[in-house]
Formats: C-alpha cells, sequence, structure tokens
C-alpha cells in the first residue's frame, strides 16, 4: 500500500500510527482480535470481509508487529494470528474509540458498550494521565510541543503556536 504520509509529517507519532492503524479493516480485526479471535476463518466470518482483503490486512498486522503469525495445525498448515505485546498496546486506543462513538449516540442505540467482566457494570473509558491521573481532554491544559528528537520544521511549527 502506498503511503499516505507527507513528507513533513513522517517524524509526527499521529501520521505513523494512522499508517499502521487507520484502515477500517485494520480497526475492525484489531477488535475482534481483543475479543479473542485468532483464526482466518473466525476473522472473515465475523466481519464478512473477502479472503483476499483479510489476507492483506493480517500480512499488514503480521509485518507491522501488531499480529504474530504461528502454526496450530500441522497437517494441512493452518496458521492462526495472536496479538504481540505492541497489539495489545492498542487496546486502550480501541477502547477510547469505542467510547467516543458511544457517547454521541442514545443508550438504546448502542451495539456495544464496556462492561466490568465481573460486576457487569459499564464502564466509563477516559484518558487520563499516567503521573496525576488527570483527564487529557482538555486542549488548553494540555497541549503538544516539540520533542527531543523533533526537526526544525516540527519546532518551528510548535514556536509558532508559541509552545517552544
Amino acid at each position: 500500500m502506498a503511503s499516505r504520509i507527507r513528507l513533513e509529517d513522517r517524524e509526527c507519532p499521529l501520521s505513523t500510527t494512522v499508517q499502521h492503524v487507520g484502515e477500517w479493516w485494520t480497526l475492525l480485526i484489531l477488535h475482534d482480535a481483543f475479543d479473542g479471535y485468532t483464526r482466518f476463518d473466525q476473522f472473515q466470518q465475523s466481519l464478512s470481509i473477502s479472503t483476499s482483503m483479510l489476507t492483506a490486512r493480517l500480512k499488514t498486522l503480521v509485518a507491522d508487529g501488531l499480529l504474530e503469525r504461528r502454526p496450530y495445525q500441522t497437517h494441512p498448515i493452518r496458521h492462526e494470528y495472536v496479538l504481540t505485546e505492541r497489539g495489545r498496546s492498542l487496546r486502550p486506543v480501541i477502547v477510547a474509540l469505542a467510547a467516543w462513538g458511544n457517547r454521541h449516540l442514545a443508550p438504546e442505540d448502542r451495539s456495544m458498550i464496556l462492561v466490568d467482566s465481573t460486576t457487569g457494570e459499564e464502564a466509563e473509558p477516559v484518558v487520563v494521565d499516567a503521573r496525576t491521573g488527570e483527564r487529557l481532554d482538555d486542549s488548553e491544559a494540555y497541549v503538544f510541543t516539540a520533542g527531543p528528537a523533533a526537526s526544525g520544521a516540527m519546532r518551528g511549527r510548535y514556536e509558532e503556536l508559541g509552545r517552544a
């Protein structure tokens, strides 16, 4: 797949992340993997995705280090696709995306909710700073700025915004 990242965005973590997981089927495959699906036929049945599209998406997820392809049967050889640590670390992102979607629906229109597996109580996902516990949804209180590896262009962007 051709890269959609602009030359000036190559150092931006958001741009590079979207390159890996910003495709529709990729997010849905990862969601199914978080639900415990590992086999090609499980993904295909769950998503009603074409064989060629699923093959391509799984190949990309393996190449990106989000899934690992492991044999589970030898005669004939069959493989399963298991989340790697890198892949598992995306779960909070998927949870946050689903929560964002649910916040914009009436409760009776939500087809999927996150619940505590022990109590069955609905969870309300939020993104917080691990150090302070503060919510990060306030774009005045928490802003992006240039990091240690930022190029001159990236530093210039944040200097323009008064965040040098």
